[in-house]
């Protein structure tokens, strides 16, 4: 395990470093300068502006120069508000969005596995079709169409549910099912299909002629197998839910990282961009890393197969 985890984190590594790479490089790629709206007819001025954002380095140093604010975690000020550092803005909108993302993803996984569970013990029933026609429901309407329609039926008609800002449990409502319905729908879907699977296995054929009960069978002995390829996708769902962040923060006005991501790339304020996009891309990768070894430790045999091996 020790060797798999040194393995993963150099790979980790290696994948944060492209990511890093590449985002400068389509950065400065970009014809113009992130100062255009600054310019100003004072030359000397504007040359100042430039060499106070290291813009009138040669490229490769100002690669040097990002590297080392990444390894230093010190992103400098943003071009757009240059009174504010990028950790600033960091340090105020990722505890929001990792709070709307953690919720989101609790909700989720539970709803998602109760549906799919349900489902799986009706299976061919009414409430099997219901489950399963909500679930492509949620699969098909994408979370910003959802989210426009959140907000037009129980925000603006009925006034159910606040929105637009972010000082309440009630202001989540909206935002959480708008990014929870996919990848519940995904859960319930494959949560169904894996539990039929196990449900048919002898060992469970042999607990049913013990006369244990169905709750016991289902929780205790079904649940855990069918839940490996759940864990299996988390990963991507993962990927999915905190990059959805950023839309559904823009359009809910929630002031967390997507806000200030969304506002970056329309500004152009290139420590913004590149401080949001490495800081996501390491905190994605280390879930994923979690995730990785969440199945491990669920399922023995990749442990078994790792010392054989």
């Amino acid at each position: 395990m020790l060797g798999y985890i040194l393995k993963r984190l150099l790979i980790m590594a290696i994948t944060l470093w492209i990511i890093i790479t590449l985002t400068f490089v389509l950065m400065v790629s970009i014809p113009g300068s992130p100062l255009n709206a600054e310019r100003s007819s004072n030359e000397q001025v504007q040359a100042n502006l430039e060499a106070h954002y290291n813009l009138d380095e040669p490229y490769i140093v100002q690669y040097g120069l990002y590297l080392k604010s990444i390894v230093t975690f010190d992103f400098g000020p943003s071009i757009k508000k240059p009174d504010q550092s990028v950790n600033d803005l960091l340090g105020r909108g990722f505890p929001i969005s990792f709070e709307l993302g953690i919720v989101t993803i609790v909700v989720a996984v539970i709803s998602g596995i109760i549906l799919g569970i349900i489902a799986a013990l009706r299976h061919n029933g009414i409430i099997d079709y219901l489950a399963m026609g909500l679930a492509v429901l949620g699969i098909s309407i994408p979370n910003f169409i959802l989210a426009t329609l959140l907000i037009q039926q129980l925000a603006v008609k009925y006034e159910i549910f606040p929105v637009a800002t972010w000082s309440s449990p009630m202001h989540m409502v909206l935002p959480v099912l708008a990014l929870a319905t996919g990848p519940m729908a995904i859960i319930a879907r494959l949560t169904r299909s894996t539990m039929l699977e196990v449900l048919t296995q002898d060992y469970i054929k042999m607990a049913r002629a013990k006369g244990l009960s169905p709750w016991k069978i289902t929780i205790k002995h079904a649940l855990r197998n069918a839940l490996m390829p759940v864990v299996t996708i988390m990963g991507t769902l993962l990927a999915g839910i905190l990059t959805g962040t950023f839309v559904i923060e823009e359009i809910f006005a929630i002031p967390g990282m997507g806000k200030y991501f969304v506002e970056s790339i329309n500004q152009r304020d290139y420590p913004v961009i590149m401080g949001t996009t490495v800081f996501y891309s390491a905190f994605l990768i280390l879930m994923l890393f979690l995730v990785d070894i969440a199945y491990g430790i669920l399922d023995p045999r990749i442990k078994m197969n790792k010392k054989g091996g």
